[in-house]
């Protein structure tokens, strides 16, 4: 009858779950959560805006990024919710998960379609390998449109009708190896042989030459003058200011978005606590900033100002028949096939749950909340002329909004005044970081 003690007992930080996944696990899947197509456009990025400035916009979203998750952690450690959606219920009421699972369906719809549209230009090069041609001859199986819808009705569109993940899921993880691993292989090769013939070290920028693909350029530059705003293909340049840099911000957005899954990998890690769920953030956006600074910097000492917002089909101009290129290829196209239908799943909830909530499960919406999204990111996938432009929309509106936006006002009206008033250091801090982006 003495009042009991838990001792040992471990305290749930969430109302009904107590998680058993590792910490090294963590920080594997919230870096294959952060980890996507973006990091094919950061060359891209990087020649638009020169390499010192490039480091220190990437520094920047990558500390906002460790920040916004910073909030969203103490705003579910207050009302112990674990789902995006359901912070912004307890913010703005029914409005306010509206609101998230809207933003989240279009950036999502977004990734669905930078995924496809690498399917649609890398895969007619992979035909084009395979068939030993050197140039594209326009045939319809080289047709990028064509190729992108088979896929979408073979291959994505029957795993997308699985009623659960199971090990589907795992398949995707252990294709997200391969593209975490392979991006980065040519333009690190190609690098280094770049590097290896430097002429000349001039004051503000580095000149180099390149042997190997010197002849696989475009010999007139003014095509570069006007795509980059540089005067020289062959030249790394700390700063650049042109018409194109406007895009870098918005393509570095869209490479660190990870947090609609924040709070599940946070439900499921072992030993849960704030610090602890905050360190495996740390950690994965660590990784991918290293992963991505060098993909960046290789593409773009590979190329330089030729670089194309799409950095595998820069390749394309030196050598159709690559092999290693080719695996990279490979590689990638399976990695990004296999993702769409794990995009697709969490939207069809989000709209599931916001339409029919608390509704049994049901084939008929369950098949054609599928194929109307399918239909949908293959029309824009047709239809928009370059993956920059998905880069750049998507970047510029959901992107902003769940890296930086919804965790700071979901923090100012969930965190109560009592425990840190409006006025405090740490919400005019929030509120500074919100409105500046």
């Amino acid at each position: 009858f003495l009042p009991h003690k838990s001792g040992g007992k471990k305290e749930i930080h969430f109302t009904d779950f107590e998680g058993k996944t590792s910490f090294g696990m963590s920080v594997f899947n919230l870096s294959n959560a952060i980890m996507g197509s973006g990091i094919l456009g950061l060359a891209f990025a990087m020649s638009n805006t020169g390499v010192i400035l490039f480091i220190i916009l990437l520094v920047f979203i990558a500390i906002l990024s460790a920040y916004s998750i910073h909030l969203l952690l103490k705003s579910a450690g207050v009302i112990g919710i674990r789902a995006y959606e359901q912070l912004g219920n307890r913010a703005f009421g029914t409005k306010g998960k509206i609101l998230a699972a809207f933003v989240i369906t279009v950036h999502n719809v977004g990734a669905m379609s930078s995924y496809l549209f690498i399917v649609k230009s890398e895969l007619p090069l992979v035909i084009q390998a395979f068939l030993g041609k050197q140039e594209n001859t326009g045939e319809w199986f080289l047709d990028g449109n064509y190729l992108v819808i088979i896929v979408s009705i073979v291959i994505i569109l029957p795993l997308a009708l699985m009623k659960q993940l199971g090990m589907f899921s795992l398949r995707h993880h252990i294709f997200f190896i391969y593209l975490f691993l392979m991006p980065p292989l040519p333009t690190i090769m190609s690098s280094f042989e770049t590097v290896l013939t430097v002429i000349s070290l001039p004051n503000a920028n580095v000149s180099f030459v390149i042997d190997r693909h010197q002849n696989a350029l475009p010999n007139d530059t003014d095509v570069h003058s006007d795509l980059n705003g540089t005067e020289h293909v062959c030249e790394a340049k700390l700063f650049t200011i042109n018409s194109q840099t406007a895009y870098t911000i918005p393509i570095l957005a869209f490479a660190f978005v990870c947090h609609p899954e924040v709070l599940p990998i946070y439900t499921e890690l072992r030993d849960a606590t704030k610090k602890r769920m905050q360190k495996v953030a740390n950690i994965s956006i660590l990784a991918m900033f290293t992963m991505y600074l060098l993909t960046a910097l290789f593409g773009y000492l590979t190329f330089f100002g030729a670089v194309e917002p799409e950095l595998l089909h820069t390749y394309s101009k030196v050598d159709a028949l690559d092999v290693l290129i080719l695996c990279v290829r490979l590689a990638v196209l399976v990695a990004v096939t296999l993702t769409v239908p794990v995009v697709l799943f969490p939207i069809r909830r989000a709209v599931l749950q916001t339409i029919w909530p608390d509704k049994p499960f049901h084939w008929a919406k369950h098949i054609g909340i599928a194929f109307g999204l399918i239909v949908i990111v293959n029309i824009l996938v047709i239809f928009v002329p370059s993956i920059r432009d998905i880069f750049g929309l998507i970047g510029a509106t959901s992107a902003p909004s769940l890296i930086f936006i919804l965790p700071g006002i979901f923090y100012l009206r969930i965190v109560p005044s009592e425990q840190e008033p409006l006025l405090s250091r740490p919400k005019i801090q929030v509120q500074v970081s919100s409105l500046s982006y």
